[in-house]
């Protein structure tokens, strides 16, 4: 009697975030039709593809991925596959999460990093990439943190305009509004006087000061505008 070979049961996740749905090689179509051909080519019985349009990233709480997780834990399939990483999870500490509770017996295998946790080697490159992955993020920020200090020690702009300045005719500097500047004055002098933010924002309103916008300042503007 011949042996039976039995395929690899595995679901596809494939997902954009809202910003990327059209980008080349990042489309949920381009996605699909690789994951398809490594199955093909590594004979997989993908029983399905699941979709998750327009998500994040950021957390694991997304349609598509708890159905996959479900897939999983009820034993339905054996492996998911997607086209790379990220489209996964971008936070190390998810993906640990994910690694420690879902795929130490399923397996994880990726399109472009060619992972597969069903080897040592595999999961060795997953950890590797992933701490990459997460430094590379972690010194972005750090660098785009240190520009923008930089940056607003030397009065140049950073992000919004704050109330009591205005752009220079440079386009760069900023300048500092006489008329929004004395509200911040009197801001600072009730808010010494020991008034709460609210109380603040009330009195300015009845001593005739509004926003930039002409609207009636609220608690959060004030505490901006004494925190400045």
């Amino acid at each position: 009697m011949a042996n039976t070979i039995t395929k690899t049961r595995a679901v596809a996740y494939v997902r954009v975030s809202t910003d990327k749905q059209a980008d080349y090689g990042v489309s949920l179509e381009a996605q699909e039709a690789k994951i398809r051909a490594y199955a093909s080519v590594y004979d997989l019985d993908l029983v399905e593809v699941v979709v998750d349009g327009g998500a994040s990233a950021k957390t694991l709480d997304r349609p598509g991925l708890t159905r996959v997780l479900s897939m999983l834990k009820r034993g339905e399939v054996d492996a998911v596959v997607v086209m790379k990483l990220d489209r996964l999870t971008r936070s190390v500490a998810d993906l640990g999460t994910l690694v420690d509770t879902y795929f130490q017996k399923a397996a994880l295998l990726s399109v472009s990093e060619q992972i597969d946790t069903r080897t040592a080697g595999g999961r060795l490159v997953l950890n590797v990439l992933a701490s990459v992955a997460q430094w590379e993020r972690e010194a972005i920020g750090e660098r785009t943190s240190v520009a923008m200090k930089h940056k607003a020690s030397k009065g140049e702009r950073v992000g919004a305009i704050p109330y009591g300045f205005a752009v220079a005719a440079d386009g760069v500097a900023l300048v500092e509004v006489e008329a929004e500047q004395a509200v911040i004055v009197e801001a600072h002098t009730l808010r010494s006087a020991g008034l709460s933010f609210r109380a603040v924002a009330t009195a300015l309103v009845r001593r005739g000061f509004v926003s930039r916008s002409g609207r009636v300042f609220d608690a959060t503007q004030v505490s901006r505008m004494v925190a400045a």
